[in-house]
């Protein structure tokens, strides 16, 4: 009986050990994993900052000034002032649509609180 509780616990331990070894394993994969997606995160952000200096290098005042002028004859774009806007009287709104004529009314006969009494009261009042 002794051998057989010492193969037991041997298979256990063995067991145990196996599943330890596993799960160490597994654990060092996820860790492998997340670091490298923690580069990746660091990469892609060193590439948004880069994209945003080159978009506010690229709109700087003076040099879509010069844009501008350059490009003149095809563009004719010239500075926003206050006359380009209008006043808000000057807006015109659409017709509302016509509204459709009720051609076949259904006329309603009867007392309003039995009309809208729930059906349980109505089957009692009759």
């Amino acid at each position: 009986m002794r051998s057989f509780l010492y193969l037991c616990t041997a298979l256990a331990v063995i067991a145990l050990a196996a599943w330890a070894y596993r799960e160490n394993h597994m654990t060092q994969q996820a860790m492998n994993e997340r670091r490298a997606l923690e580069r990746e995160i660091a990469l892609l952000e060193e590439t948004i900052r880069i994209q945003r200096a080159e978009w506010a290098y690229l709109n700087r005042p003076d040099r879509l000034r010069e844009l501008v002028d350059l490009n003149f004859a095809q563009l004719k774009l010239v500075p926003i002032t206050g006359a380009h806007f209008g006043e808000i009287g000057q807006i015109v709104y659409p017709l509302p649509a016509p509204r459709a004529e009720i051609s076949d009314a259904i006329e309603v006969y009867g007392d309003i609180e039995q009309l809208s009494a729930p059906a349980e009261q109505q089957e009692q009042t009759r």
